[in-house]
């Protein structure tokens, strides 16, 4: 039997162990989601996956998405939180051959909590290494999925000096003019994240395009200039 299976148990009995009820409605109700929680914080799923680590080693990629997969498909919504907490840690197989584990991730996403990781921290890296992926994120802009549409801005989020500067462009002025508060709210972010780089770039590109600019991305792009 593959050792994936007893560490992902471990890691579910202790976070069944750990539960707090309070907590777990809190965090529900916070997401306004119908999904289960076990009411575990950060803190605490951290030290629970720093555990599991300790005696069961991951050494392929095979092992590497089963646990990913397998933690994903939980049903407590922490587990999801595991799922991208082992996705993000175990860097050597963080390649181009991962790419599709992390784009189911995002399909069955549902929130910005798992979104906007899965995103910006384990496909934004992808798509930067690999420029061919931007094929892919230039169909989720076309996508019925609002949850594809932010993510196809905020992989730009830590390229910094390496942004695709017409991709980045190209993608917030076709999703401008969407009055989704989560595509208008990533639109703003990804242009304050620019600005640390160049920030004279972003005060221009929001001058010379403030009629198409929704008030909520202006005001969060220029909100640290």
């Amino acid at each position: 039997m593959s050792l994936v299976i007893p560490m992902v148990i471990f890691m579910q009995q202790r976070m069944a162990e750990a539960g707090n009820t309070d907590d777990a409605k809190a965090m529900q109700a916070y997401m306004k989601t119908d999904q289960d929680f076990y009411g575990v914080k950060a803190p605490e799923r951290k030290a629970i996956f720093k555990q599991a680590r300790e005696h069961t080693q991951i050494s392929s990629f095979i092992e590497y998405k089963r646990l990913v997969l397998w933690l994903w498909s939980g049903e407590n919504r922490e587990e999801q939180y595991l799922a991208m907490d082992a996705a993000e840690y175990y860097t050597s197989f963080r390649t181009l051959e991962a790419f599709p584990i992390y784009e189911e991730m995002l399909k069955e996403a549902s929130h910005w909590d798992t979104v906007d990781k899965i995103s910006s921290n384990l496909i934004g890296p992808l798509v930067k290494e690999y420029r061919e992926l931007e094929d892919v994120v230039r169909e989720w802009r076309l996508s019925d999925n609002m949850w594809l549409r932010r993510a196809s801005l905020l992989i730009h989020l830590k390229h910094k000096q390496q942004t695709n500067l017409s991709l980045f462009e190209e993608t917030i002025l076709m999703l401008a003019n969407e009055n989704e508060f989560f595509i208008r709210k990533a639109i703003g972010w990804v242009l304050r994240e620019y600005a640390k780089t160049d920030s004279e770039y972003v005060k221009s590109f929001v001058q010379r395009h403030q009629e198409q600019l929704s008030r909520l991305s202006q005001q969060e792009a220029l909100k640290n200039l």
